[in-house]
């Protein structure tokens, strides 16, 4: 085995480990660290939530005195600074570390390029840039929120071939197989928040939360209701933490949600609607690095419409519905085809009988 793909191989693994975090780490990045003595790995580590020791430490401890002179492989370069937890940066030095492989540097701003210069300062070799495509895949959202202050948005639709994703009564359940809504619940297990809009609240009830996977954290429930229409006996009100963004006060209902422990936002917009934009910044502030759509085609439509959208998720059903159902996406007309949101297909693969698009805006 040559050199490179040695190299490869161990960062290989450590982006494995990282990616048992999946569903743990928010608003922190999933890390994963492997030290290599001799050509054989002698600790590995990975982030499992904030607030815990990171990859790299958990890695040092576990190799012990063997991580003197030892190479590490970090699929995120190691922090700098005093947060949650003190700088790995440090315990690296501290370590006795000889030379650090990281897949990519942290876009954080009080991290970025420091950790690299601690290390190097003291006399460590310092290299970056090996499976760096695939570090910035697994924390998409982390990364879209240092360098643009907002979550990665992706919004699942499940329709049939011809692009029907309800009746023309509302009914939708259930258009897709299990298998695809099993997968469907992965994709709300990543994420920090699940938004939905009134109508889809009016139509289905969800409880919007994660059932099918294994998880041991719920994420933040945000509903987009303008005027305040939520059943107090909606499902989704029932447990967990809610957030509801409305855009015109109703003084009663606003006190009686928040008396169910409900947080209710006002964003209001010129048109009397919620700001989806400053919403999606909002949840940014909030440390949300994820964020799963699932909703009608008016606020589907809306949030496309107004550039809160990065990534669809489609599961397409082997079945037509017809011209009667409805469809995914509520957009003004367009009349010409230059005028059509373009999209680049990421990957398309079979989910049981069904078929899942990924496409990015």
């Amino acid at each position: 085995m040559s050199h490179s793909d040695a190299n490869r191989e161990f960062m290989a693994r450590a982006l494995a480990l990282a990616e048992r975090g999946l569903y743990t780490t928010t608003p922190n990045p999933r890390v994963g660290c492997v030290i290599v003595k001799d050509g054989t790995i002698a600790g590995t580590g990975w982030h499992e939530a904030a607030g815990r020791p990171h990859a790299e430490i958990n890695a040092i401890e576990e190799a012990g005195t063997k991580a003197r002179g030892a190479t590490m492989y970090v699929t995120l370069e190691p922090c700098s600074h005093h947060g949650r937890t003190p700088p790995c940066a440090d315990a690296v030095i501290k370590a006795g570390i000889a030379g650090v492989v990281a897949a990519m540097p942290d876009p954080n701003p009080v991290v970025c390029g420091n950790g690299f210069a601690r290390m190097s300062g003291a006399g460590i070799e310092v290299a970056h840039g090996l499976m760096q495509e695939e570090a910035r895949e697994l924390n998409i959202g982390y990364v879209m929120r240092m360098e643009q202050g907002r979550p990665w948005v992706r919004m699942k639709v499940a329709a049939s071939l011809d692009g029907r994703t309800a009746l023309a009564n509302g009914k939708s359940q259930w258009i897709t197989g299990e298998a695809a809504r099993r997968d469907g619940h992965h994709f709300r297990a990543r994420a920090c928040a699940l938004l939905t809009g009134i109508g889809t609240v009016m139509d289905d009830d969800p409880r919007l939360d994660v059932r099918q996977v294994e998880t041991p954290r719920q994420p933040l429930k945000v509903l987009v209701d303008s005027r305040l229409e939520v059943p107090e006996g909606a499902r989704l009100l029932a447990h967990g933490s809610v957030l509801v963004a409305a855009a015109r006060a109703d003084s009663t209902k606003a006190e009686a949600l928040r008396a169910r422990g409900v947080e209710v936002l006002m964003l209001p917009n010129p048109h009397g609607k919620v700001d989806l934009p400053e919403l999606v910044r909002e949840l940014g502030r909030r440390g949300m690095n994820e964020v799963h759509v699932e909703a009608g085609a008016r606020l589907n439509g809306s949030l496309l419409r107004e550039g809160c959208v990065d990534e669809l998720l489609v599961y397409l059903a082997p079945s037509i519905v017809g011209d009667t159902g409805l469809g995914m996406f509520s957009l003004p007309e367009i009349t010409d085809l230059a005028q059509k949101i373009p999209l680049s297909i990421r990957e398309v693969s079979r989910v049981g009988e069904d078929i899942r698009v990924i496409a990015r805006v």
